[in-house]
């Protein structure tokens, strides 16, 4: 087997791994590296509290996007609501209103993925806890 095979057999073994655990009810492997993102973007800030990114982007290979798209499920939503426990159970603050965007990307290898984090940059965290007060009246 030359090398150039091996190699080629090594990423559709990869793939398949990725894809059978994104087939499966939760996409274990993008929770994973949800949760890796937010810990290593962790900022501890006075009186201990640990304020963390409230965007994350999720980019998908266009197979693994259209598969997930065509069956339907919200994984957008059930990533939003996994990472939102993980950062209960660890005390982390938000520095805004979370969001988990999951789209389609070119530059993404198949099978692969990506996560980045940000603040939202129009969103202050002194707005948001404004916002979240029952209104007077």
């Amino acid at each position: 087997m030359s090398a150039l095979s091996a190699l080629e057999t090594a990423l559709e073994n990869r793939w398949e791994a990725l894809w059978a655990r994104m087939s499966g009810r939760d996409p274990l492997e993008l929770v994973d590296a949800l949760r890796r993102e937010c810990d290593s973007n962790a900022v501890v800030c006075r009186a201990g509290r640990v304020m963390v990114p409230n965007a994350y982007d999720v980019e998908l290979s266009a197979p693994v996007h259209e598969e997930l798209t065509r069956r339907g499920d919200s994984v957008g939503q059930m990533l939003t609501d996994r990472l939102a426990r993980h950062a209960a159970r660890n005390g982390y603050e938000w520095a805004g209103p979370l969001t988990v965007h999951v789209r389609r990307s070119a530059e993404v290898p198949n099978g692969r993925y990506r996560v980045v984090s940000t603040v939202m940059r129009h969103v202050s965290a002194v707005g948001f806890r404004r916002a979240a007060r029952p209104a007077d009246g």
